[in-house]
C-alpha cells in the first residue's frame, strides 16, 4: 500500500441505513394489513360456513323426523329447531320448554315420541347479520327486535334466502339453495 493513502471505510452511509429501514417498514406494514385482512375474511368465512352446515343439519333432521324444523335468526344467534317451537315468542318458548321438563321429571306426562333437536350457534361480537327472502331485494338485519325464521320441510326443501355478515366495511354474502341448504353463490368484499 503506498504512503499517504487511505482506503476507504466499509461501513454504511446514513442514507443507507435509513433507506434499508424505510423498505422494512413498508414490508411489515404490508405484512400487518394483509393479516389484518385475513382475519376479516377467515371471520366471514366461519361464520357462513357455520350457517350453512346447521341449515344443512335441519333438513335432514326435517326428513328423517319427517316433521319441519327451522332455523332461527334472532339478535347475535342462530338457533336450529323444530318449527312448532320457532313459530313461538321466544320468551313464550323457554317457559313452555321449562314446564315440559318439569311434568316430565315428576313423571306427570310421558316424553314425546321423537326427541326434538336443538343446537345453536353464537355470532362474533363485532359481527352483524342480515337476512334476504326470496324474490326480495332488501337485506333484513337481525337483532333484538328482528327475528327471522327458515323453515325446512320433510320434503327436502327450504326457502332460498340468503345471509350476509358485515364486519365494519368487509362483508359477505352467501345464497343458499333450496334443495340442498348449502351455500349456492357467495361475494365478498374485505377491506
Amino acid at each position: 500500500m503506498r504512503a499517504g493513502l487511505q482506503r476507504p471505510s466499509q461501513g454504511f452511509t446514513l442514507i443507507e441505513i435509513v433507506l434499508v429501514l424505510v423498505l422494512i417498514a413498508l414490508m411489515i406494514g404490508g405484512a400487518l394489513g394483509y393479516m389484518i385482512a385475513s382475519d376479516d375474511e377467515r371471520v366471514l368465512r366461519e361464520s357462513s360456513v357455520e350457517v350453512e352446515v346447521m341449515a344443512k343439519r335441519a333438513r335432514a333432521l326435517a326428513a328423517l323426523q319427517q316433521r319441519p324444523y327451522a332455523l332461527e335468526f334472532h339478535e347475535q344467534t342462530v338457533n336450529l329447531m323444530p318449527l312448532a317451537e320457532a313459530m313461538m315468542d321466544p320468551r313464550d318458548r323457554e317457559r313452555m320448554i321449562e314446564h315440559q321438563e318439569m311434568m316430565i321429571a315428576e313423571g306427570t306426562t310421558a316424553a314425546p315420541a321423537f326427541n326434538p333437536v336443538h343446537a345453536s350457534w353464537t355470532m362474533d361480537e363485532d359481527l352483524r347479520m342480515f337476512v334476504r327472502r326470496w324474490a326480495s331485494d332488501v337485506w333484513l338485519p337481525v337483532d333484538a327486535k328482528n327475528r327471522h325464521i327458515w323453515r325446512f320441510d320433510p320434503e327436502g326443501f327450504c326457502e332460498p334466502v340468503g345471509v350476509k355478515f358485515q364486519m365494519e366495511r368487509s362483508w359477505l354474502e352467501a345464497e343458499f339453495h333450496p334443495l340442498t341448504g348449502g351455500i349456492r353463490d357467495q361475494s365478498q368484499e374485505i377491506y
